[in-house]
């Protein structure tokens, strides 16, 4: 019945968290949303505090379920291991712990937050790995299921579904989901939870308290015959059937030992003093090693946190080219650039959020995958706060449609050698009448001339950097106008 629950549990997180990625209407989000604030990481570097404790709480109680239930990554890898089990039955065997493995992938985690080089953590963290696999891999055939029901639904007069556009918006990032999908489904094919029990970092940490738990399956060691039944189909390899032990630090809690043991050897109870006093205890640092971890991961937190495709249907409309800017663009909400840079995890919740096609990962090494902002296919609409409303870190902190109409987290710049009414003697103005704020207006281009071409002349203090006006800016390759990031953001 206990592993029929965790199933269930995990089943219905692991869908739903799923959606999440690949939902481009955002109404899951609405809500499903707290599943993706309720995962471990996230919850550490937005400083959510209750969330952090109920999970720890909840560790300490009933043992490593976040990692059975609750962690999308580690169902993932349950669904391998378990077409592996279809494969070849009794396939586990008991392995010591890499202790030195566990603690070095860790240390290496910490430190890399520490510096503020988040690659080494982006890649680690379970939630981020799983929300680029889902956003990179699954949503864009999601995505073509649903423009195939809606070419269907068309030719039957109906408007039930609508038509939305799938791009690959990192090469890089689509190939780093494919090597962790390929990677982590060997291992758990052969090996059940070895990345959660040697490299992952929430695991590790998790681990540490579980020591500790309260409710665990405890071998009664009067009903067990030493068959190695459930030795041979622990996914942690963490049960020792002849010496009758279970290592604490890697159960996860799946009760597949439970399910499988025909004698009702093994029991999910709390272990009674007298049983641990019969046991030698190894003298280990595990608790101080825990707390200093901690207290280094809360440290480093707190100081972080109208395409068209052609022109009028007769000619095609060469694509634009991506401005190289000074500076990069953050969302509104981000507050910094270096605050976004210390809170995201890249998992790139955003960018499959966002229903403009603004955000994108990142290819520079220096913040690899984690989203920035371009203007190529869309603008970041002052009346949108789809990427604030899903991100789980507190990198896109919550904003209002009033807050963002007056957050300035960049200004448009004018590049006179590309404007169509001096390069070809036409009148444009079409970045000032879509600016959403009238930073925009346009003047003749010699004051005393009432003839000459007018160009577009900027106000730096009232702009927001929108991108309406890069976007919608009709030259091509390279646009007019376009919009240099902000290091910091204002309020206008």
């Amino acid at each position: 019945m206990l592993r029929k629950i965790r199933i269930t549990l995990a089943s219905i997180f692991f869908v739903a968290i799923t959606a999440l990625f690949l939902d481009f209407t955002g109404t899951l989000h609405t809500w499903l949303g707290w599943m993706a604030q309720i995962q471990f990481l996230p919850a550490l570097l937005a400083l959510n505090v209750v969330v952090v404790a109920v999970l720890i709480l909840l560790t300490l109680l009933l043992g490593r379920v976040y990692c059975s239930i609750i962690c999308p990554l580690g169902v993932m890898q349950d669904l391998f291991a378990w077409l592996g089990k279809k494969a070849k039955r009794n396939r586990y065997s008991y392995s010591p712990e890499k202790r030195w493995l566990r603690a070095g992938m860790l240390t290496l985690f910490v430190i890399s937050l520490c510096i503020g080089s988040g690659v080494i953590a982006h890649l680690l963290a379970p939630y981020s790995a799983y929300g680029r696999i889902a956003g990179n891999l699954l949503a864009p055939l999601y995505r073509w299921g649903n423009n195939g029901l809606a070419f269907l639904a068309e030719r039957m007069g109906s408007y039930a579904f609508y038509e939305t556009e799938v791009w690959m918006r990192s090469g890089v990032t689509f190939g780093v989901a494919l090597a962790t999908l390929l990677v982590l489904g060997v291992l758990a094919w052969r090996g059940g939870r070895t990345y959660c029990n040697t490299i992952c970092p929430v695991g590790t940490v998790l681990g540490y308290i579980a020591r500790y738990t309260w409710l665990k399956p405890v071998i009664d060691t009067t009903k067990c015959n030493s068959c190695g039944l459930c030795e041979r189909n622990c996914k942690a390899a963490c049960i020792n059937s002849k010496e009758k032990k279970i290592d604490y630090t890697r159960c996860v809690a799946c009760m597949d030992c439970i399910a499988t043991c025909k004698k009702h050897g093994i029991k999910y109870m709390h272990r009674k003093a007298e049983s641990k006093a019969a046991e030698p205890a190894p003298v280990d640092t595990s608790r101080r090693t825990f707390l200093a971890t901690t207290a280094a991961v809360a440290a480093t937190t707190a100081i972080k946190a109208q395409e068209m495709k052609v022109d009028g249907g007769l000619a095609a409309i060469q694509d634009k080219v991506v401005p190289d800017r000074q500076t990069h663009l953050v969302p509104p909400g981000a507050l910094s650039a270096r605050n976004f840079a210390r809170h995201c995890t890249a998992c790139q919740l955003c960018v499959s959020a966002c229903p403009n096609d603004v955000l994108r990962p990142s290819t520079d090494l220096t913040r690899l995958m984690q989203p920035e902002m371009t203007y190529e296919r869309g603008y970041c609409r002052p009346e949108c706060t789809r990427c604030s409303e899903v991100c789980p870190t507190g990198a896109i902190r919550p904003i209002t449609r009033e807050d963002k109409s007056s957050t300035q987290i960049g200004h448009a710049v004018w590049v006179k050698k590309n404007c169509i009414p001096l390069t070809d003697g036409v009148a444009c103005g079409n970045c000032a009448r879509h600016c959403p704020v009238g930073a925009i207006q346009m003047v003749h281009s010699d004051a005393e001339d009432k003839r000459s071409p007018k160009i577009p002349v900027i106000d730096i203090e009232r702009c927001i950097g929108c991108g309406a006006c890069e976007h919608l800016c009709p030259a091509r390759p390279f646009s007019a106008i376009y919009v240099e990031g902000h290091e910091r953001h204002k309020i206008n």
